[in-house]
């Protein structure tokens, strides 16, 4: 007889086995949706109850073997999430209708587009079914007036919109490995305008006495995290961000996760003044938090996006992605890639609008990313 499968809610992730929750993630999955990662930011508090981040992770158990999960949190706010739906939370409250608590799949606060059902290898694709049932099931016992799946890959995306989520189309600003063999092979593919622009503001901070470094794995110390974690405050402060990586965070985050961090420290002299948080995996980089303590003119530009490309020719990593927004990376090689979302919206007075809304959405974000693909400043 076939064993039969059950499904489980976890309140921590510290609940599930880390060696089979990642067996899950596979080899070539997001670094952010391992378990130490996960644990990192539950166990420290910067992803908890009283940061409105309510673990509910679902599992999918064939016996005692682990086959399935999603990670999941009850949320009270729309913060940390980057798909800005407060447009429809106002809405709601207009329609005099709830849209929290929600129950969101993904991973706090981070934009990184990754698979949320994850399926053990061999497993059918009922699973994925019967993760969603499951997770509008757990939706509808937490009085969540809806689900969200948010930065999940487009082939999840779609198999989500066959089982009635509305897909949410944004994109983000991506580096691509063309085979490039140097930075300078890299600058190639800009006119000759933009190529003496960009020696010259790297040409100008070297010339200004900062020394750029990177560090990658054992390289890095707890003095430097330490100054990174002072940065990623400042920068918090600065802009009206949310300080959700917390002291506890960052005192555990070199032994829990040092063996994915590359950091790019920007010095003067012997002090600090600016660096990057960046994580690699799987033939990926991904840049996370930048600060400074000092404004010095092409900082930014140097520690957040030369220095990580460089890191990726020379490593032979194919793809940088350095987070949200875009301003200053679209001019810089960085290519338009479009991420998805999926949402269950449980009120049908505002699910109605919604999926109408993000129908001419979705057609008008495809039409500016292909634009701006098209207008990239590069070489013919």
């Amino acid at each position: 007889m076939t064993t039969p499968l059950t499904l489980r809610v976890h309140s921590s992730i510290d609940s599930i086995d880390p060696l089979a929750w990642d067996e899950l993630v596979g080899e070539q999955g997001s670094p952010f949706l391992e378990h130490a990662w996960l644990h990192l930011v539950e166990q420290s508090g910067s992803a908890s109850p009283e940061t409105g981040w309510h673990p509910q992770h679902m599992s999918v158990w064939r016996g005692d073997k682990l086959v399935a999960a999603a990670p999941s949190y009850v949320k009270t706010h729309s913060m940390g999430e980057f798909v800005y739906d407060w447009s429809w939370a106002n809405a709601a409250q207009q329609l005099g209708v709830a849209y929290y608590p929600k129950l969101v799949v993904g991973v706090p606060f981070t934009p990184v587009t990754g698979n949320r059902l994850l399926v053990a290898s061999g497993e059918e694709q009922g699973l994925e079914d019967l993760l969603v049932r499951g997770l509008l099931q757990r939706a509808a016992e937490t009085d969540c007036a809806g689900l969200h799946v948010l930065f999940d890959p487009p082939g999840e995306s779609k198999r989500l919109e066959s089982l009635g989520g509305a897909s949410r189309l944004q994109f983000q600003f991506h580096w691509k490995n063309r085979g490039y063999e140097s930075f300078e092979d890299f600058l190639k593919i800009f006119k000759s305008k933009k190529r003496s622009e960009f020696r010259r503001e790297r040409k100008r901070l070297k010339e200004s006495g900062v020394v750029v470094e990177r560090l990658l794995g054992d390289q890095i110390q707890e003095r430097h995290v330490a100054a990174m974690s002072r940065f990623y405050e400042t920068t918090c402060m600065q802009f009206g961000g949310n300080n959700y990586l917390n002291e506890d965070f960052w005192g555990q985050v070199l032994d829990r996760f040092g063996h994915r961090m590359q950091l790019v420290l920007a010095r003067d002299g012997d002090k600090i003044i600016a660096g990057a948080f960046n994580v690699q995996r799987a033939g990926r980089l991904y840049g996370r938090y930048w600060g400074c303590s000092e404004e010095r003119r092409f900082l930014h530009f140097e520690v957040c996006y030369y220095q990580a490309i460089e890191h990726c020719i020379e490593h032979g990593l194919e793809v940088f992605e350095p987070g949200h927004g875009g301003g200053h990376k679209y001019p810089r090689g960085f290519e338009p890639t479009l991420t998805y979302s999926n949402h269950w919206i449980q009120s049908p007075r505002l699910d109605g609008p919604i999926r109408d809304f993000l129908k001419r959405e979705g057609a008008a974000v495809r039409e500016q990313a292909e634009a701006l693909n098209e207008r990239l400043a590069l070489k013919p």
